[in-house]
């Protein structure tokens, strides 16, 4: 089973509605800090009308109630509610970054793939930004490394390389596995794996990830289809 197969912990998430003002994530985290969770993640939407909701994920906490209870006795808490993690709900993200109708073929197979995994229980999403431009590209690259629950870049073109190639070998460091179409430049040997038909690499991106199919991306390394 390769490193991208592997299921993903569901944490404990809720959403907090507060005001919109300075100093109100450092009185949330301090009731969060008091009950010894670690926060994984957190995000702020909903900024309107002075207010906005602050969506936290969190791991080692041994008594959730007590925790949203604390929570609403903070007088700049106007409504505390649990929610299902990003990652029980979306799963394992492959994202898609190219041109824009190799993107379009690649999202084709990798859909049709998620499709067949995520109806018997698992959880895999695709994500996809048309992009042209060394500099688009290899900015692209490098932030998925920071996108939440991204497990898989799928690299759609007809040329690719210098920096781009350079952000491929970095996130790979990083963990993220990385599919190439058969393309001029560089980046096909910077990839785990390069497939020529687009159609084809989104299938066997959700495979290298899913944690039923029995693909083995260790053992596709360096191979070209």
């Amino acid at each position: 089973m390769s490193e991208g197969s592997s299921q993903l912990e569901i944490p404990f998430a809720l959403v907090v509605r507060a005001p919109d003002e300075p100093g109100i994530l450092h009185k949330l985290t301090g009731v969060i800090f008091e009950h010894r969770a670690n926060i994984t993640y957190i995000d702020i939407s909903e900024r309107r009308g002075g207010e906005c909701s602050i969506y936290f994920e969190l791991e080692e906490l041994s008594s959730p109630e007590v925790l949203v209870e604390d929570l609403r006795a903070l007088p700049i808490v106007r409504e505390v509610e649990r929610a299902p993690s990003f990652a029980k709900v979306y799963g394992k993200r492959i994202i898609v970054i190219g041109g824009g109708a190799q993107v379009g073929q690649v999202v084709v197979g990798a859909v049709a793939e998620a499709d067949r995994h995520n109806i018997r229980g698992e959880r895999i999403s695709v994500d996809t930004i048309p992009l042209v431009g060394e500099e688009n590209l290899a900015a692209a690259v490098r932030a998925v490394a920071r996108l939440p629950r991204a497990v898989a870049l799928v690299l759609a073109g007809a040329l690719m390389g210098g920096d781009v190639a350079e952000a491929v070998y970095e996130i790979r460091e990083r963990g993220i596995i990385v599919l190439s179409l058969n393309m001029a430049g560089s980046v096909p040997e910077a990839a785990d794996l390069v497939v020529t038909d687009p159609v084809q690499c989104g299938v066997m991106a959700v495979m290298a990830v899913s944690s039923s199919a029995r693909f083995d991306i260790n053992r596709q390394r360096g191979r070209r289809y």
